[in-house]
């Protein structure tokens, strides 16, 4: 009786991921092999984050290995990015009114395009990566990154507050993600 209770949820787990459209490889077309990622540039009024977002971006592709990352000279796909922005909003606020809980933006924008034709890909100049921080304030942690933001992003370090600077980590992991996911999976 187990037997056909384990096949029959076998045949189950099959036919829902085969009606799913689930599928483990790329959209992105087999012709792309290699990609070069240069430094992001940074057009904000902050420092110190075009690096980070560069080498995230760089560890996102060299940990899927879909796309080998190589120098310009010998990829298929060039990815070129700019940090536009960056700003931070009150979310919560406390009995004297202070801030004790921020929302964090970073702007950017980026484009693919192919090597050897120079025709765009994609291009989004609206790209936002976003996370929340509490301020020392507050009397919570921020120490509370997800994903691998925490094993892998150095924390950005030129802000006043090692609260804000994780946070900022955060939302260059987050926005890292986003420009990586858009680009090998282009649907």
């Amino acid at each position: 009786m187990n037997g056909r209770w384990a096949i029959a949820g076998c045949v189950m787990m099959a036919a829902c991921a085969a009606g799913c459209g689930y599928s483990t490889h790329s959209t992105l077309d087999a012709q792309y092999q290699t990609i070069a990622v240069p430094a992001f540039k940074n057009l904000s009024r902050e420092y110190d984050l075009q690096a980070p977002l560069t080498n995230a971006v760089i560890r996102k592709f060299m940990a899927d290995s879909r796309l080998e990352v190589t120098p310009l000279d010998k990829a298929d796909l060039i990815l070129e990015g700019v940090i536009l922005d960056y700003d931070r909003k009150g979310l919560t606020y406390d009995s004297d009114d202070e801030v004790t809980q921020f929302l964090c933006f970073v702007t950017a924008g980026a484009r693919l395009t192919d090597a050897r034709t120079g025709k765009v890909l994609w291009e989004d100049d609206q790209l936002v990566g976003e996370t929340t921080f509490y301020t020392r304030a507050a009397g919570q942690s921020s120490d509370r990154l997800r994903g691998n933001a925490e094993f892998f992003l150095p924390t950005v370090r030129s802000f006043p507050s090692e609260e804000e600077n994780r946070g900022v980590a955060e939302a260059l992991e987050q926005l890292a993600s986003d420009i990586f996911l858009r680009t090998i999976e282009p649907w």
